[in-house]
């Protein structure tokens, strides 16, 4: 028997929003140290849910699979129904039985559901008949292997050496008594080289240059392809994903029929655990989010969320690398040297990879627009620009790529932030200077140097208590006619008359710019709302920096046959697996 999925429950190291694992009636309570449930007659529980509902139609369609059961452990008298939830028809109750558990794993044969359909998601509920306890469940299926995966967890980390210490202990802990553990093992390439995370048979440890998460993923390639994994697995040196995920992952890929099978893990936000903020991504001009903000305690929205990802995905589809599983062999294209933000876009693209997205797997991150910084914006845009220029299937010519300089200084004029109107002016003319600046610059020493001391202004500073009492309503309403005539004025910037006071807006909301309008000043809060920094409209300095801006445009339309022949003819030698063997030749 193949274990498919185990039955997971919160974990307070992760995530303790119960319905997002099992909902239970008030006759049932939750030991969570045991991750046993203790029923009494007439309680309930309910596994449809994000963590536990199994997506059978992504099974389907990427594994043999020709047979189901449902095992379970405990004690007591149980009503089982089993569900299949299908897309765009009624939902079927397919099994409905009495069982009796006396200790031992009972085996329940739930095949039957590939008689209506192959599409969709199974889930269990269980009903309490007697007083009874539930201490374990899994899909699994019978199947023969031929071969197994030889899976390296690639964990890429800088001066953060509490964390990636952490992760290792965690991991190491959970393989201990994995059943594959001898096809898994961890990588650990350490660009501060201070992490002293200590080698042992799981575990195998890279002092490294400081080329950006790039450069650190891109040894952990080369490193797998050397010792001869068949996969490798991108995460993050903070790994807040939870240990099952890694098992779903590795059974997916061992049973996958097609070698271009690659998992990529989706991403809920720190703030807001029971809601998702992308569940895979697609690329065009901008980084769009799939099912942002989908509530995962809501069966409904999750079957819909699900259903919408079992079906063909967007060309530009791409996974994030705080959690990405891909075959080496289809890795055709390495890491392109981004330093970081780009690199997994670039990456997931660029190769033919059959990215499924899986239920359960996942990683807690903490918010992107609350780390937002003028660095974080000269990153994007010029990562935004080379994907368009450097890959034949993002051509958007150059009236799109100029206008996706336009719009990240059009957001940030709108928000007062001339320092990353700076930066992002910066990182325009960084790419208009081809790829060897990517070459030249692997490292980013001195762009980072340069940019830390082109902020002055938007810096983090202790906050003024009073300023906690008057954080804007996002939703706030703004007449009609108002509202265009702030747009039209750029906010302001063309009618200086325009907008009064101060708007005070909370972290999470620092990405909307309706909050802003009207305002001739903003002050920003951080995460914890201990610090701030605030802007103030300057007409003047505000259509300098958008006037440099359009003439960057016109000379980027001028001189673009040139820089996109130049980047299309360098990807394949940059991006190449030579390339990166030679920068760490003496490593």
């Amino acid at each position: 028997m193949i274990t498919l999925q185990n039955i997971a429950f919160p974990d307070p190291d992760i995530c303790t929003e119960i319905d997002l694992y099992v909902r239970l009636n008030n006759l049932v309570g939750l030991d969570r140290p045991s991750e046993t449930l203790q029923f009494s007659a007439g309680g309930t529980a309910d596994f449809g849910t994000y963590f536990n509902a199994l997506s059978i139609g992504k099974w389907h369609k990427a594994c043999a699979l020709d047979n189901l059961w449902l095992e379970l452990t405990g004690s007591g008298t149980l009503e089982l129904e089993v569900y299949h939830a299908l897309p765009d028809q009624s939902w079927n109750t397919q099994q409905c039985e009495i069982l009796t558990l006396s200790g031992e794993a009972t085996l329940v044969d739930i095949s039957s559901y590939s008689e209506t359909s192959q599409k969709g998601m199974i889930y269990f509920r269980l009903k309490a008949l007697s007083d009874a306890r539930l201490t374990g469940a899994r899909f699994t299926t019978k199947r023969a292997l031929s071969a197994l995966p030889r899976l390296a967890v690639s964990i890429t980390t800088f001066k953060r050496e509490t964390a990636v210490q952490n992760t290792v202990k965690r991991l190491e802990g959970y393989l201990e008594n994995h059943e594959y553990k001898e096809n898994i093992h961890i990588l650990v390439v350490d660009n501060g080289k201070s992490a002293q995370v200590s080698e042992s048979p799981q575990t195998s440890y890279y002092p490294n240059d400081n080329l950006g998460g790039a450069g650190g993923f891109a040894r952990g390639l080369q490193t797998a392809i050397k010792r001869d994994f068949t996969h490798v697995l991108f995460t993050d040196d903070d790994a807040a994903f939870p240990m099952e995920s890694l098992h779903r992952s590795f059974v997916f890929l061992a049973l996958a029929t097609d070698s271009r099978t690659a998992i990529a893990g989706a991403m809920i936000n720190n703030t807001h655990k029971w809601a998702m903020w992308e569940n895979g991504a697609w690329f065009n001009q901008s980084c769009h989010p799939l099912h942002n903000f989908q509530d995962l305690r809501d069966l409904t929205a999750l079957s819909k969320m699900e259903f919408e990802s079992e079906r063909d995905h967007y060309p530009t589809l791409y996974g994030g690398w705080w959690f990405f599983a891909f075959p080496v062999e289809h890795a055709q294209y390495h890491p392109y040297p981004f330093f970081v933000r780009g690199d997994d876009v670039s990456f997931s693209i660029a190769n033919d990879f059959n990215i499924t997205l899986l239920n359960g797997v996942v990683s807690f991150q903490d918010g992107f627009i609350e780390k937002e910084n003028p660095l974080t914006w000269y990153l994007d845009l010029r990562s935004h620009m080379a994907h368009h220029l450097s890959l034949p299937s993002m051509e958007i010519g150059s009236t799109g790529v100029g206008k996706i300089g336009l719009k990240f200084l059009l957001r940030n004029i709108i928000k007062f932030q001339y320092d990353t109107m700076e930066t992002c002016l910066l990182a325009w003319e960084d790419v208009m200077q081809g790829p060897e600046f990517f070459l030249n610059n692997k490292d980013m020493a001195e762009r980072r140097g340069r940019i830390k001391s082109m902020v002055g202004n938007e810096v983090w500073r202790p906050v003024d208590a009073s300023t906690l009492d008057n954080v804007a309503d996002p939703h706030r309403r703004i007449p009609r006619w108002k509202l265009a005539l702030y747009k039209f004025s750029l906010n302001g910037h063309l009618l200086p008359m325009l907008g009064a006071g101060t708007v005070v807006v909370a972290p999470q909301d620092r990405g909307s710019l309706h909050i802003c309008w009207g305002a001739r000043r903003i002050t920003y809060l951080n995460t914890d709302r201990t610090k701030a920094y605030t802007t103030r409209r300057s007409a003047g300095r505000g259509i300098g920096l958008m006037w440099r801006g359009v003439k960057l445009f016109w000379k980027l339309r001028n001189s673009y046959p040139e820089l996109v022949k130049d980047y299309r003819e360098s990807y394949p030698r940059i991006a190449a697996a030579s390339y990166w063997d030679e920068v760490y030749k003496d490593s």
